[in-house]
């Protein structure tokens, strides 16, 4: 759905008061095959301040990816940034450090966010806010999400007492805009992170909307996999002379994922997706509807295989509990649909299986992109059957893989080289009881400390509900300053992370 604003920001002519849009000559870096070869430098060298220096030490993270090196220069230099990178290339940090070192030093006003991160999905949200928060809590900066399937009436809460960096997906930061919780007339600086997912999954109206809310003349970065149809109109209609950095080619990278099909019958393949489910290692199963994925999940634990489920038709909760227990390790195997499984990005993923077919050569080199994440190696295998070899090929014949082809039949030994399969167990997995968490409390996903709990709003694959399912507030003396939070200048009062 698209929303309406009225906020009273825009008027009609907005688009003809824009700054001019301008292309570098002929289009050049927008060539699929146009990769650039970047010098990495260190972080120092890349002129971010010393806070961020230091808690970028602290967290391990020693030095840059080349998306990072190529971009945050021409960042901080205030220009608009059209970044060509796959999932898992670093881009996070890309914009993220260079929004936070531009907003160093400034204070944001109540409802009023400085800097704005635009995703297609509720968990990338989460997940960005991770990454960031404890980078701007170093700066002493404000980082909160505004994500459909949480409770609306906290993240204005939050919007009301002032957001340095909002995290948000589209149809959320509609409603906060429709129901004056949120202006984004001092938003200068905007990022839109994953630009061609948010064009498949329909949310470019919104996105043109929010973005014609925002000052003319702010800085927009704009980073996606591919750069064709509604990616490469938004960029002609709001990033002005854009200096285009494409550090990994529209097509899968051969170097760090191997590629294979496997030609199974159709009476073998469930008993082959159960020993490749009981393997060592984080997997990732994708199949095509919400009904597979819950008859799939529950075959698995039948036979010993510790398999957790995520669709759309989840609760934010739920989906939060499911990640939890793929990322801690204790459901190393994530059944999914493409849809849920967009906004995942968890490392050490070894291996990804279609066990469904991907619909096209961009859902493949999505689903993909979940492993062989940051230079790591991966495995994708995609099950076929006799009537979808030929699809299957033209498919990878798109996506640039050279996919070794291997007929297979339970307990192969190609099987188990390939992938690791084993024989599963046979004991099914008892479902582990978990601790109701306190009220107010709860396991959840926010800017970096897990004290969010999801409403039950949202239930659909896509964000953006009707306000609701706020479950209350926190105890006296939960969720407020706690320790180790910087301290707002002028004596303001400490704040929960928690998005």
């Amino acid at each position: 759905m698209t929303v309406t604003f009225n906020s009273g920001h825009v008027s009609p002519s907005a688009r003809q008061h824009r700054k001019p849009r301008t292309r570098p000559a002929g289009d050049a870096m927008l060539r699929e095959d146009a990769v650039e070869t970047v010098k990495v430098k260190t972080w120092a060298e890349l002129g971010l301040p010393d806070p961020l220096l230091r808690a970028l030490a602290d967290a391990g993270i020693t030095s840059p990816f080349p998306i990072q090196s190529a971009t945050i220069p021409d960042a901080l230099a205030g220009r608009d940034v059209l970044g060509r990178a796959q999932t898992g290339s670093g881009k996070t940090l890309a914009f993220g450090l260079a929004m936070l070192t531009r907003l160093n030093g400034g204070r944001a006003r109540p409802k009023h966010p400085r800097a704005l991160i635009l995703v297609p999905t509720r968990e990338l949200a989460m997940q960005v806010a991770d990454s960031l928060t404890p980078l701007a809590k170093a700066l002493g900066l404000w980082c909160r999400t505004a994500v459909g399937g949480m409770a609306f009436t906290r993240q204005a809460d939050a919007l009301s007492r002032g957001v340095d960096l909002l995290i948000a997906t589209p149809g959320r930061l509609s409603d906060h805009v429709r129901q004056g919780t949120a202006s984004l007339s001092d938003v200068n600086f905007v990022a839109l992170d994953e630009a061609d997912q948010m064009a498949d999954m329909g949310f470019m109206p919104q996105v043109r909307e929010i973005l014609d809310l925002t000052p003319a003349r702010g800085q927009r970065l704009l980073f996606s996999a591919t750069l064709d149809g509604d990616v490469d109109r938004l960029v002609r209609a709001y990033l002005t002379d854009p200096v285009t950095h494409s550090v990994a080619p529209s097509t899968a990278s051969v170097t760090t994922m191997d590629h294979h099909v496997f030609q199974v019958s159709h009476q073998d393949k469930q008993d082959i997706i159960t020993e490749i489910g009981a393997r060592e290692g984080r997997t990732i199963m994708f199949v095509r509807t919400k009904h597979h994925v819950d008859r799939l999940t529950e075959r698995l634990r039948e036979k010993g295989v510790h398999a957790a489920a995520l669709h759309g038709g989840k609760t934010q909760g739920q989906r939060n509990r499911v990640l939890a227990d793929f990322k801690e390790g204790y459901a190393p195997v994530l059944v999914a649909t493409d849809v849920a499984a967009r906004g995942i990005h968890v490392d050490d993923i070894s291996l990804v299986l279609h066990v469904d077919p991907a619909a096209d050569h961009k859902d493949y080199l999505h689903r993909a992109g979940r492993t062989a994440r940051a230079g790591a190696s991966g495995v994708v295998v995609t099950l076929v059957t006799h009537d979808q070899r030929r699809m299957v090929r033209r498919m990878t014949d798109r996506a640039g893989v050279r996919a070794e082809q291997t007929t297979i039949r339970p307990g192969d030994a190609e099987l188990a080289r390939i992938t690791g399969a084993q024989q599963p167990s046979g004991e099914p997995v008892v479902e582990r009881r978990r601790e109701s968490p306190r009220r107010g409390g709860g396991r959840g996903y926010g800017g970096g400390d897990r004290g969010y709990q999801g409403s039950r709003e949202g239930h659909g694959h896509r964000e953006g509900g009707r306000p609701g399912g706020f479950r209350g507030r926190p105890r006296r003396g939960e969720g407020g300053g706690g320790n180790g939070r910087p301290q707002r200048p002028g004596g303001r009062p400490r704040r929960s992370y928690d998005s």
